[in-house]
């Protein structure tokens, strides 16, 4: 697969099929992006867990954190890694050694491995990297565009306001076109 550019269809694929995300590296500290990614997955209703050893078994955003991702007591759809890219190798050991596996490891912006990306694919697991789940959220949804910002996405429609899991309503294209 070319990670230098993704599909809008595989983006958005991939955001309306998970549901539970493990935030590797995620932070208590009100500040740090993780803390905002993880707040915003939990208001659009994904079930976010948080992984950070040194926070194991306090709460982040009153969600039970873990020290290491085989302590997560529930399935794993998709891995969010917010860590240096010398780190992802063995954050993908770990994805790897996981049961069931998980659909997708996600690489936080300037996070890539295209060695430890390929392992995770032949393994059958979906990757994205160098980008922000948060980002492609609101640029899908047209969230993005009602702030300003040229999404790269040409709709007529309006974002659908609603509360509830993906709550802008993440559109698949209708002709298939991007």
């Amino acid at each position: 697969m070319n990670h230098d550019s993704y599909a809008n269809s595989y983006i958005s694929g991939i955001l309306q099929s998970v549901k539970t995300v493990a935030v590797v590296g995620a932070s208590a500290n009100e500040v740090r992006p993780s803390f905002f990614v993880m707040k915003y997955m939990l208001a659009k209703g994904y079930h976010v867990i948080p992984v950070n050893p040194g926070q194991a078994g306090k709460s982040i955003l009153g969600q039970m954190t873990y020290a290491r991702l085989s302590d997560v007591p529930v399935a794993i759809d998709m891995v969010d890694i917010f860590r240096a890219s010398n780190a992802v190798p063995g954050i993908v050991d770990e994805v790897l050694a996981l049961d069931p596996l998980p659909k997708v490891i996600w690489m936080q912006l300037t996070v890539r491995d295209d060695e430890a990306a390929a392992r995770a694919e032949a393994a059958g697991i979906k990757v994205v990297m160098n980008r922000c789940p948060k980002i492609e959220y609101a640029r899908l949804s047209g969230e993005i565009g009602w702030n300003g910002v040229n999404s790269g996405v040409v709709s007529a429609r309006k974002p659908v306001m609603r509360t509830g899991f993906q709550s802008y309503g993440l559109r698949v294209p209708q002709t298939g076109k991007e």
